[in-house]
């Protein structure tokens, strides 16, 4: 697959996200230029100019760029997948322009491309593109598969030698369901039926909901409180318990939602992707305020601050603006404004198969 080739779908035009009153269109574009001018021409996306890259961050700023009708910067990212995918199916942790900085190999980071190129596909109708990724995504998804252990959770990660870490994230796991769900909607798509992957997302989903104790403890940082809601495996009455149950913990009124609780530093990100878990259980208003703290982040440039520690109002880590901070708010306005056809993608879950029920 190459961004210059030509191309066998239904042409989808897309109009773009705003959110108004907060955020114009012209103001996501030029957010959307901050990802695009700091993009390699190799195709990767780095967390800032001279900064390492991951699979995972890498891919919402290919999947922003496609919203923004970036189509093929956003295409230019999913080819420097291509070509840096191992044998085994993963990715290194962290990349820079000339090479492998970390070489972990990270379940989460690995499985995300199959949320991409779902992604992908929702917004441009592009079956050439969806059938030239799926040997990419099969590999990916059969190297995470590797690491599910009997009970369901999925291990975090394997050394460069191949050997597995002994424990498994909640935040991995429950981002590594939705996933498996986004892989087997390609495949069903492309007619290769996945029954093993099927059952691996039920058996992963059940643990997630029923056995927290399968999971490292990380109570200290939000995206465990707000993860398995933004991931999909926690909906409903029960998304909306656990999101209240924690939400005086983690949220700073009017400022945003803190990494960690114990300390007061809010970030951009974080907050973007509770905006998008609270949008998925009907929380529209908690939603929507939230996105309006999220400016307070928001650089001249169009680009966004990582984070700030209150009440000092300091920039932490200092002055760093971050692509995939400025992706989640793109995704964010997206699933607010529902502009792309992939904007319920982690708001509603309904592009996505249903998980199977098990025993």
């Amino acid at each position: 697959m190459s961004p210059s080739e030509p191309h066998n779908h239904r042409e989808t035009e897309l109009a773009g996200p705003c959110v108004a009153g907060v955020l114009s269109a012209s103001d996501l574009e030029q957010t959307a230029d901050s990802i695009a001018d700091w993009q390699l021409p190799n195709g990767m996306v780095p967390w800032f100019p001279g900064g390492h890259a991951d699979p995972w961050n890498h891919v919402e700023a290919a999947m922003a760029l496609t919203v923004m009708g970036r189509r093929a910067e956003a295409e230019q990212a999913y080819q420097w997948l291509a070509d840096h995918q191992r044998p085994d199916g993963a990715w290194h942790q962290y990349y820079v322009a000339d090479g492998v900085e970390q070489d972990k190999l990270d379940a989460n980071c690995v499985a995300y491309v199959a949320a991409g190129v779902w992604h992908h596909y929702l917004c441009t109708g592009d079956q050439g593109f969806l059938e030239s990724m799926w040997p990419v995504v099969e590999r990916a998804v059969d190297f995470v598969l590797d690491l599910q252990l009997p009970r369901g959770e999925i291990r975090w990660a394997r050394h460069n030698d191949g050997t597995p870490w002994s424990f498994a994230l909640l935040t991995g796991s429950s981002s590594i369901c939705h996933s498996l769900r986004a892989a087997i909607a390609a495949g069903e798509e492309l007619g290769h039926e996945r029954p093993d992957w099927e059952l691996s997302a039920a058996r992963l989903a059940d643990v997630i909901r029923t056995q927290p104790d399968a999971f490292a403890p990380k109570h200290r940082w939000a995206m465990d409180w707000y993860y398995p809601v933004l991931a999909g495996v926690v909906t409903g009455q029960e998304g909306r318990t656990m999101l209240a149950s924690r939400f005086d913990t983690f949220v700073m009124d009017g400022l945003g939602v803190r990494c960690v609780s114990d300390r007061p530093w809010v970030t951009a990100a974080e907050t973007c992707e509770s905006v998008i878990a609270h949008l998925g259980v009907g929380r529209r208003d908690i939603a929507a305020e939230m996105f309006e703290w999220v400016q307070n982040l928001r650089a001249d440039d169009g680009s966004y601050f990582t984070g700030m520690v209150h009440p000092e109002r300091v920039h932490f880590p200092a002055n760093e603006r971050t692509s995939y901070t400025a992706a989640a708010v793109i995704l964010a306005a997206d699933a607010l404004s529902g502009a792309s056809p992939a904007s319920t993608l982690f708001s509603n879950h309904r592009t996505l198969p249903e998980l199977i029920t098990i025993g």
